[in-house]
């Protein structure tokens, strides 16, 4: 996979979720969307999970559309979420074992969060959040969509800023790996490692540290991401010699497969 024939030939999204973690399609329908964007290469990139690989690149194969096996993985650092993309990853024993164990952790914390939102009066249950999520991961995503389904609040983002985001009553941590373990795990399991989205870490000197620990890539393209901080990240892709990724972050409908300005 080489990713500058990628980006040099242009109709690429090297960011996009499904419904195995927190996305509102499933792979194929995702792949389908994308032939009909116009797109010739996809990184399906679901948070701590594989699980919508496989179905992907079938349906890359007849929809002719080139599939990359990928991950976002969830790390922390200095108190700030650091996701890292694993593009081109082989699945296993090591790597499957710490997925499961994310997994895990992530339906726990789910019961949790939901324990919470019951002791504010919010009456909502596991099964119910579980409507959204089926048979993927449980993201905080699928929990804010049961809250609005039961009318308690009308808008989904708002349940994420007033409830669930860092600090708020109903946030709760997950599993989390540090940078470098995400890295390692990443390269045992023959893949690159890009920082994602580096806009929404908040802080360019965070960036420039992480960028120190190993990172093959950064994400220098993203819908949040103005022509400002594009130049910002490419200047620092460029210092670092890594890889320059971009990708929707497509998750629904709010989103554009292949918009993220660059094309």
């Amino acid at each position: 996979m080489d990713f500058k024939k990628i980006i040099k030939a242009g109709h690429f999204d090297l960011h996009v979720h499904t419904k195995a973690s927190d996305g509102d399609y499933s792979p194929t329908d995702v792949i389908k969307k994308a032939k009909e964007a116009g797109l010739k290469t996809v990184a399906i990139t679901d948070h701590d999970t594989l699980e919508g690989v496989e179905e992907a690149q079938k349906a890359g194969i007849e929809f002719g559309v080139q599939v990359i096996p990928a991950i976002e993985l969830s790390t922390k650092y200095k108190g700030k979420s650091i996701d890292i993309l694993g593009y081109n990853i082989t699945a296993g024993e090591e790597l499957n074992n710490i997925l499961l164990r994310m997994r895990e952790g992530r339906e726990e914390r789910a019961k949790r969060i939901i324990d919470k939102f019951n002791e504010l009066g919010f009456t909502i249950t596991l099964e119910e959040v579980k409507e959204f999520s089926e048979d993927g991961v449980i993201a905080r995503p699928h929990i804010a969509k049961a809250i609005v389904k039961k009318g308690y609040i009308t808008n989904y983002q708002t349940v994420f800023d007033d409830y669930l985001a860092d600090g708020k009553p109903c946030a709760i941590d997950k599993m989390i790996l540090s940078p470098t373990e995400g890295i390692c795990l990443i390269h045992k399991a023959g893949g690159k490692a890009v920082l994602a989205h580096p806009v929404y870490i908040g802080d360019d000197n965070i960036v420039r540290e992480l960028l120190t620990f190993g990172f093959d890539g950064i994400e220098v393209w993203h819908r949040s991401q103005n022509e400002n901080h594009n130049e910002q990240y490419k200047s620092m892709a460029i210092e670092f010699d890594i890889l320059m990724t971009g990708g929707s972050d497509f998750h629904n409908d709010d989103h554009q497969l292949g918009q993220f300005g660059k094309k």
